[in-house]
């Protein structure tokens, strides 16, 4: 069987222009680098920490920095968990020691309970650290200033709502849904899967046949999806996917099975081939929280803490803690989407740190 993966980067990645020997030359660059090499930089070393470059998502999100370390003229590396909480911890505090502090780190955590050492590794060494997505509930930038600058999430129970009932519709409102969830202490999977369990008790027609944790990883995804399948065949009417990646492997399956189009999926982050299956009428639906702008602005709210142009102390809360925005796309928009952000290259105003700023996060 192919690594469903490779068929998902192989049709991603040309759009955002993501030359691999050059991202993987960064995350590499990790091996190479010597105290004195970064020390010497006239400017500090911006730093993303991401899953893997082989996900699409986060791909983009290294693409992001790297117009960011472009535009700032700054050393960049990328640095790469796999997955591995453990493994991520420790290759910040490599680039820690090796950057003797001097830098601006850009995190998506692998769990929520990582966040905690990686702020307080920076802290200690006075590294200007942005998070992203996972963090504690009790974890906050304002009590680690100046260097804890900000955490960004995007409210993932509105999107997974959102994605349920955009099945729902494209299913005629009743039927059997199988569905596939991220990492249980993921705060995203979470959250989404919340939004999941509401749409269904507003929506008593349709019926959860299954839900199964697959880790992001669209290999489990097509596992699981074959053997739901298999299990409970034309009872499957819609499949609801905490993100694209799982959701691209489900779709993967049904190809396989000649029900392509006849099962519709529904996703979560807006990648490229998930807007190319809503508009063939595969997909139902995704959310796009636009990666390349977390790699990229991530890196620039730190970097411009750490060089001086706002004090992140003397910023609103709102600011330090908030919900970027997010697009919901369907069959209704989807043309549109794809023409002005995949089909057209994207750019930033680095300086508009603020400018997608949706709202303090809540804690419930």
């Amino acid at each position: 069987m192919h690594d469903i993966q490779t068929r998902i980067r192989a049709g991603y990645l040309d759009r955002r222009r993501f030359l691999s020997g050059t991202a993987m030359a960064g995350a590499a660059s990790l091996v190479g680098f010597g105290p004195k090499s970064l020390r010497a930089q006239a400017k500090p070393t911006v730093v993303n920490s991401i899953r893997s470059l082989s996900n699409p998502y986060h791909a983009t999100w290294n693409a992001g920095g790297e117009a960011f370390a472009k535009w700032a003229g700054a050393e960049y590396v990328t640095l790469v968990t796999e997955g591995d909480s453990e493994k991520g911890v420790a290759d910040i505090k490599a680039i820690i020691a090796r950057t003797g502090g001097d830098m601006v780190l850009n995190v998506d955590p692998n769990e929520s309970p990582d966040a905690r050492p990686i702020v307080e590794a920076c802290e200690a060494a006075g590294v200007h650290v942005v998070t992203q997505w996972n963090k504690p509930d009790d974890l906050h930038p304002w009590d680690h200033d100046p260097y804890y600058v900000s955490h960004i999430s995007f409210s993932g129970v509105p999107a997974g709502k959102a994605m349920a009932e955009a099945l729902f519709a494209k299913m005629g409102g009743s039927g059997g849904i199988v569905a596939l969830g991220g990492i249980l202490s993921n705060t995203p999977a979470i959250e989404r899967k919340k939004g999941l369990d509401e749409a269904l008790a507003a929506n008593p027609d349709v019926e959860l046949l299954d839900f199964q944790t697959a880790n992001w990883d669209p290999n489990k995804a097509l596992e699981l999806t074959n053997a739901w399948l298999t299990r409970f065949g034309d009872d499957i009417k819609g499949i609801w996917a905490a993100n694209d990646g799982m959701g691209l492997a489900a779709l993967e399956a049904l190809r396989a099975e000649g029900m392509a189009g006849q099962v519709p999926v529904s996703g979560i982050d807006g990648i490229q081939l998930a807007v190319e299956a809503i508009l063939a009428g595969e997909f139902a639906g995704t959310v796009a929280w636009d990666p390349f702008w977390q790699g990229g602005m991530g890196l620039s709210i730190g970097y411009h803490a750490r060089t001086g142009a706002f004090d992140p102390s003397k910023e609103p809360r709102e600011h330090r803690e908030f919900y970027g925005t997010g697009i919901v796309v369907t069959e209704e928009n989807a043309q549109e989407f794809y023409d002005n952000n995949i089909k057209a290259s994207p750019e930033l105003d680095f300086t508009d740190l603020w400018g997608r700023v949706a709202g303090q996060i809540q804690y419930g």
